[in-house]
């Protein structure tokens, strides 16, 4: 519409077109006319009042030339007061059609005004529903918060009354004394089960009784009476019951083992007795160890009475030493008169005793042995008589710590109160045994059963004995140790012009350090003892003097290192089968026996080769010094040497072999002398050949009269020695 208007003010541009825009404002302003003056947008201005300022109104009508649609007309030219008519007739115009447009929507417009209107009602109507049930909800909030409220009340009054009632019915139950109980008390037997358990019970409502009491529970008063009348009904029962089993301990050839297992089934009996009636208890306990100490006393001091009576008839005293010559004891070691007499220096099978199989077998029964006529050496008997004592000794402890509940020093004087008196006869007899013993195989035997014993006992964790096993080592060591230092003094104080013909072969007092010291060496590899060692070396020292001293008889040196050999080689021979290869007396008898083997190959090889001997050595010495010339004009000797060699060295050889196998006992070792002795001689005769062939002597014409050498060494193998 406005683009209409714009388009009627340029068709009628062409009558004010000379004018410019500001004669145009100031003729509309001039104009009287207020129908045709355009709505110009002056603001408030009025132009009656004194504040009218020039400067303002143009400032007013600049403002409004501003507007686009003024530019646009006075751009075109248009009349302002024609296009205001315009535009007030395009208004009428349009607002006749819009009230035409309004006239005929009235119906619809009235329509949507009912429509309006029923809505506003219903919305009304919605709006006090839901104001409605707003409040209702409010009111329905307020009763879940009460009835939360309440349920929460109703649960802690719940929880109290459950954990009064918990505590009631506990209290109850407890202070209850049911008739069946009571029967059970009164007429069942004690070994049925049905009084075990009501025991029990009869146990927790005496506990109970007794800690509401302190609690001075009014209700505890009730069943004090019968409760008590009850317990002392059951202790009656029981120390009969106990007491019962304890005496039938006592009656002769009863396995006590069998009641002691029966009362351990019934060991809550006790435990109801220490906490309910300790005299009774007390009572029990001091029958126990009174019947026990004299159960276990008798037994062992019957048992160990006729182990002695199966002991070896014959043993050792103060006079078998082993530096006693064999004329100073009448027969003792010459050949024995019993078939399984014991013997003092040799271990034999005597060492068995000490096997797991033999250690823990089964004890010897002396009717039975008696029966048969069999005899044994005093370590079987010390073995059987306290295996018997561990197996007794670590199944009392168990029982005492088990049925009397001890634990601790407890434990053991309690042990000690019953094993007590037996374990001192024990020792009694021990320390009178060891006074007159002189048999050092069977006490050093001993010391170690009870080494193995102490450590059976501390793998089971009974402890109970090991006071005794370190009272029975305190009596044995000393002795062992005495009787091995008076071995070492008869060695020392031997002399050897009293032990009649002088013998090259192993002499008999040789003999018996070699059996003696192997078997304690084989004995001691298991728990090694500093002083024994020390004391075996002792006498090994005392024995090599020995054998020197006796060697210093013979009057030829050759003598003397047969002698030195055989019984270097014996001693040796035996130790090996028992003790380590590495063991100290082991390693000392082979540097001895190497070192005189050595010297008596030179002393054998001299008498035939001595001459050949003495020049190799004299030859290598001046050749080491580079005068080997000073023997140039031994040419003779030389010869003579070379030739005596080639024409007698293999009957020198034969008579050597059988010398020194007539000379050696061991033919072992003789061998060996032997093929040390042909392979020196090779090494000689070798020798032999290096200095012929020095240029000083390769002149010498005897020279090819030499024997090669590996001709010689097949030779001399035919001379080999077979065993």
């Amino acid at each position: 519409m406005a683009e209409a208007a714009v388009d009627s003010f340029g068709a009628g541009s062409d009558v004010n077109t000379a004018r410019n825009p500001t004669e145009m404002a100031m003729a509309y302003l001039n104009d009287e006319s207020d129908a045709d003056i355009p709505n110009l947008n002056l603001g408030e201005l009025d132009l009656t009042t004194d504040e009218f300022i020039l400067d303002e109104v143009d400032i007013h009508i600049q403002a409004n030339l501003e507007d686009d649609l003024m530019k646009e007309a006075l751009k075109t030219g248009v009349d302002l007061r024609q296009y205001s008519k315009q535009v007030e007739s395009e208004l009428q115009r349009i607002e006749q059609a819009s009230i035409k447009d309004y006239i005929k929507e009235s119906q619809n417009i009235a329509l949507l005004h009912n429509q309006i209107t029923a809505c506003d009602s219903i919305l009304e109507r919605m709006e006090g529903m839901l104001s409605g049930f707003q409040s209702d909800l409010s009111s329905i909030s307020s009763e879940i918060q009460t009835l939360q409220q309440q349920s929460v009340s109703m649960n802690v009054r719940l929880k109290n009354r459950q954990a009064v009632r918990s505590h009631l019915s506990q209290l109850v139950d407890e202070l209850v004394v049911p008739g069946a109980m009571i029967s059970t008390i009164l007429d069942t037997p004690v070994t049925e089960q049905d009084f075990l358990e009501q025991l029990h019970e009869l146990n927790n409502k005496i506990n109970f009784a007794k800690e509401l009491s302190f609690r001075e529970t009014l209700a505890c008063s009730d069943i004090q009476d019968i409760v008590d009348r009850l317990k002392l009904k059951a202790v009656s029962k029981i120390r009969e019951f106990i007491l019962q089993k304890i005496y039938s301990f006592r009656k002769p050839m009863t396995n006590y083992q069998i009641p002691q297992n029966t009362l351990l089934k019934y060991r809550f009996f006790y435990q109801f007795l220490l906490a309910n009636e300790r005299t009774v208890a007390k009572e029990i306990r001091d029958e126990y160890v009174d019947t026990m100490s004299k159960i276990y006393y008798s037994y062992f001091k019957s048992y160990s009475g006729r182990l002695l009576k199966v002991q070896y008839e014959e043993v050792a005293d103060k006079d078998d030493l082993m530096g006693v010559e064999d004329t100073a004891k009448k027969g003792f070691f010459s050949k024995p008169s019993l078939k399984s007499r014991n013997t003092i220096f040799t271990l034999g099978q005597r060492g068995a005793i000490l096997s797991p199989a033999e250690l823990e077998g089964p004890i010897l029964v002396p009717h039975t042995a008696q029966r048969g006529d069999s005899r044994y050496p005093y370590e079987r008997l010390f073995r059987s008589q306290h295996y018997a004592l561990l197996d007794n000794g670590c199944r009392e402890f168990l029982f005492l710590s088990d049925f009397f509940m001890v634990a601790g020093n407890s434990a053991l004087d309690l042990f000690n109160s019953i094993m007590g008196k037996t374990l001192g006869m024990f020792l009694k007899s021990m320390s009178t045994y060891v006074s007159d013993c002189y048999d050092s195989i069977a006490v050093f035997l001993c010391i170690h059963i009870i080494l193995r014993f102490r450590a059976i006992t501390a793998k089971r964790n009974i402890p109970a004995l090991n006071k005794y096993w370190e009272a029975v080592l305190e009596l044995l060591w000393p002795r062992f140790e005495m009787i091995l230092e008076m071995n070492i003094h008869s060695i020392r104080n031997t002399d050897p012009q009293k032990l009649g013909l002088l013998d090259t072969r192993p002499h008999y007092i040789t003999r018996r350090y070699a059996e003696f010291s192997s078997a304690i060496v084989s004995i001691n590899q298991t728990f090694p003892n500093e002083r024994t060692n020390a004391l075996l070396g002792q006498l090994q020292v005392e024995v090599e003097n020995f054998v020197l001293k006796m060697a210093a008889e013979f009057p030829s040196r050759r003598d003397q290192l047969i002698f030195l050999i055989n019984n270097y080689d014996m001693m040796l021979s035996v130790l090996m089968e028992r003790a380590a290869d590495d063991s100290k007396e082991v390693e000392g008898f082979q540097q001895l026996l190497l070192a005189r083997t050595q010297e008596f190959i030179e002393e054998i090889l001299s008498p035939p080769f001595g001459g050949m001997i003495a020049f190799v050595k004299e030859a290598e010495a001046l050749m080491e010094k580079g005068q080997l010339d000073r023997l140039k004009n031994e040419e003779a000797r030389i010869t003579q040497l070379v030739r005596g060699f080639s024409g007698t060295w293999k009957q020198s050889v034969e008579s050597m072999s059988q010398d020194v196998m007539r000379s050696f006992t061991n033919f072992k070792n003789g061998t060996s002398i032997i093929q040390g002795a042909l392979t020196q001689l090779i090494q000689y005769y070798h020798g032999f050949h290096k200095v012929l062939n020095q240029p000083t002597f390769r002149s010498l014409a005897v020279r090819s009269e030499l024997i090669n050498l590996h001709h010689l060494m097949v030779e001399v193998k035919k001379h080999k020695p077979n065993f």
